[in-house]
């Protein structure tokens, strides 16, 4: 049983969160809730709970500086949310899960079965160290991404990819020490996330940092060198893209 808080300043939103609870997620248990950052923080303090669900605009500072004063947690959290695709994509970078208002039930239940597995991994401190490190940083180049396998997160810095290859729906990570690392998303998935003035993807199963580009083969789509001699292949309808990046 997962015992729950419901931090959100409309009382209307938290009753409505707590009746889908209640009826779609009977693995979960209420165990209070609050309408401002002071009384969530003496709440969470009081009952220990295994998942929060916590508003972003809250009375009293936001829900980043409350985390900010809770850290290190040993609960798992779902914040909710109408914020900028901005932030999201920070939430993302993090591996950490979100809910859009007005809460959809079927995204709902699937965040409160992520919520379970993750209290099982009990990687929440380092995802939210992640979030708070990225937001703080202005500059995407140097957040840090979360890649996920089949048992645990690996935390990367982003100036350190090489290049991503995908291999069916995994990615592999290359990096600048020459470690490579599998993730379990699909490459179109870090296509959306790694920041476009530094990555490019340059063919189906490419993405590169161009930063690393050591040199330009021509041919039709032509062949890109990497720092450390490897070749890539860019597709046809990706090489005027790439060329013009570097003034071509």
């Amino acid at each position: 049983m997962i015992n729950y808080v419901l931090i959100d300043d409309e009382p209307r939103n938290t009753k409505v969160l707590n009746k889908m609870l209640e009826e779609f997620c009977p693995d979960t248990f209420f165990a209070g809730t609050a309408t401002n950052t002071v009384d969530a923080e003496a709440l969470i303090g009081r009952v220990q709970p295994d998942l929060v669900f916590l508003d972003i605009q809250i009375p009293h500072g936001s829900a980043f500086e409350l985390l900010d004063r809770l850290m290190p947690v040993k609960f798992e959290i779902i914040f909710v949310t109408a914020f900028s695709d901005y932030t999201l994509k920070a939430f993302r970078y993090a591996a950490l899960d979100y809910l859009l208002k007005p809460v959809n039930i079927d995204e709902l239940i699937a965040a409160v079965q992520r919520a379970s597995e993750k209290l099982r991994l009990k990687n929440i401190n380092r995802q939210l160290n992640n979030l708070l490190a990225n937001l703080r940083q202005p500059e995407p180049s140097s957040h840090k991404l979360a890649l996920s396998n089949a048992d645990s997160l690996v935390f990367i810095a982003v100036e350190d990819i090489v290049r991503c290859e995908a291999k069916g729906g995994y990615t592999v990570f290359f990096m600048r020490n020459g470690e490579k690392i599998l993730s379990s998303k699909t490459i179109r998935e870090y296509e959306d996330l790694l920041p476009p003035d530094i990555f490019l993807r340059v063919h189906h199963a490419h993405i590169v940092n161009l930063l690393f580009v050591k040199k330009y083969h021509r041919g039709r789509g032509g062949f890109i060198e990497m720092e450390g001699s490897v070749m890539i292949e860019v597709s046809i309808r990706r090489k005027n893209e790439f060329l013009s990046r570097f003034g071509f």
